[in-house]
């Protein structure tokens, strides 16, 4: 763990974990100039940018226990750029349904939101992940203060709720429901360690 430690505690470290969370942002732009996304490309954009979403979510909420288990400090240094990634890919998700979806119409992407459930609940997710994005910045955290800061960022057990909730409801007019359960049952230990590991520390 040793060894581990010195390598994230490089200069370097960072930029490799940054150039591996943009590299599936790179290859979806690549396969979409090169005719690689399939029959329906404006639909695999939509789907993966809401798949990496999750994945970098369960990733963020990853680091804190992955930390704690496995005595690895200096895994916290990457736990707000990951967080970042997470509204980067979500923005990308609004974004590519907003343009392939609903052509930018604003009206109509008002009553998309309002008519939908799950489009509703994804989109207060991505209201509630957006002050977390801004104050993900030293400089945000001394304006707050420490703990007004931490007790904001808590905001992200929600957003992880509507998360799966939002894909959820997406699978569930297919009745597909399988990577929905991978992604609830990741985040249900992630989530379910937390309160252990809190009640853990009260204790003490």
């Amino acid at each position: 763990m040793l060894a581990i430690s010195r390598m994230l505690m490089h200069p370097m470290a960072k930029v490799v974990v940054g150039a591996l969370a943009l590299a599936p942002f790179l290859w979806l732009v690549w396969g979409a100039f090169q005719g690689l996304l399939g029959a329906n490309p404006a639909e695999a954009l939509i789907r993966s940018t809401g798949d990496w979403t999750l994945r970098f979510l369960c990733l963020t909420l990853a680091v804190t226990p992955a930390r704690v288990i496995a005595n690895l400090q200096p895994l916290a240094r990457m736990r707000r750029m990951l967080g970042l990634f997470v509204y980067f890919y979500a923005a990308l998700h609004l974004l590519a349904y907003s343009w392939f979806d609903m052509g930018l119409e604003l009206s109509d992407i008002g009553r998309d939101i309002v008519k939908r459930p799950f489009i509703l609940v994804g989109f207060v997710g991505f209201v509630l992940l957006t002050p977390l994005a801004a104050t993900s910045f030293n400089r945000a955290v001394r304006a707050l203060g420490a703990r007004r800061w931490q007790r904001l960022h808590k905001a992200v057990y929600a957003i992880a709720a509507l998360g799966v909730l939002h894909f959820f409801w997406m699978r569930a007019g297919k009745n597909d429901f399988g990577e929905v359960a991978v992604y609830a049952a990741i985040l249900a230990v992630l989530l379910g360690w937390r309160v252990v590991w809190y009640l853990k520390k009260k204790r003490l």
